[in-house]
Order: structure tokens, then C-alpha cells, then sequence
């Protein structure tokens, strides 16, 4: 089953990787940076050895967004940043797992100081959205 893991971040610059252009970022040592990175390559590695990662991107700064809502007229086009929140999404990884419990083992590696990771399912037509 395809999951999404969504990268919900304000870093500020906005770059990547999001953890260390936010405050709780920055407040980390070198070393845990240096430790979070060698996890991240090593699930980065293992996943893509497997399978699993099937694809994944970072965002541009949601200052350059445009959002398109529909109206009786036609649709309406509102540039970004778009969201009323702190957090933006930041990037994505689309995953290829056998069971939500793998999927979950997976998404929990991807948490960060100064951001929040989303995990949801994928769905296709006529397929179940739990």
C-alpha cells in the first residue's frame, strides 16, 4: 500500500533540510544534526534498497504558491503563501509499504526539530481510504 509522508516546516530562511533553518533547529549541537543526517541516509538507503521509496521532493518557499479555488466564473487564482497557519508543507515522500506499521516505522524517522510529519494513505480508484 502507497502512503504519503508530508513534511510540515516554517524555516525561516525557507531551505533545506527544513530542521535547520528553524529555532528549534538551530538550538540543536553539530553532533545531533550530524547523528539525525547519518539516520536519515541510512533509512534513505534501506528504503530505496527495498523498494519502497517510490518517490520524493522538496518544496520551494510557499511564498511562490498560487492557489486556485473555483468560482461560478471560472477558477480564481490567490498567490501564496497561501496556508493560515504556522507551518507549511515543506515536501513529500511517497512510500510503497507492505503495512501501515511499516509505514508508520518509516514516517517516525522523518520527525524533526521545528516541524511536523503527516503520514496518510494513498488512495486509487475504488480503493479503501483508511
Amino acid at each position: 500500500m502507497k502512503y504519503l509522508i508530508l513534511i510540515h516546516s516554517n524555516p525561516q530562511p525557507w531551505g533545506h533540510p527544513t530542521q535547520i533553518y528553524t529555532p528549534e533547529g538551530r538550538a540543536l549541537p553539530p553532533k545531533q544534526h550530524d547523528e539525525m543526517d547519518r539516520q536519515f541516509d541510512a533509512l534513505m538507503t534501506e528504503i530505496s534498497a527495498s523498494g519502497e521509496l517510490v518517490t520524493a521532493e522538496a518544496l520551494a518557499d510557499p511564498a511562490s504558491a498560487t492557489l486556485y479555488g473555483w468560482s461560478p466564473e471560472g477558477p480564481l487564482a490567490t498567490e501564496g503563501p497561501y496556508a493560515e497557519a504556522k507551518e507549511h508543507l515543506a515536501g513529500f515522500f511517497l512510500i510503497d509499504c507492505a503495512s501501515r506499521e511499516r509505514a508508520e516505522e518509516i514516517a517516525a524517522v522523518f520527525a524533526q526539530p521545528g516541524g511536523v510529519v503527516e503520514l496518510r494513505p494513498a488512495m486509487w480508484p475504488g480503493g479503501d481510504d483508511q
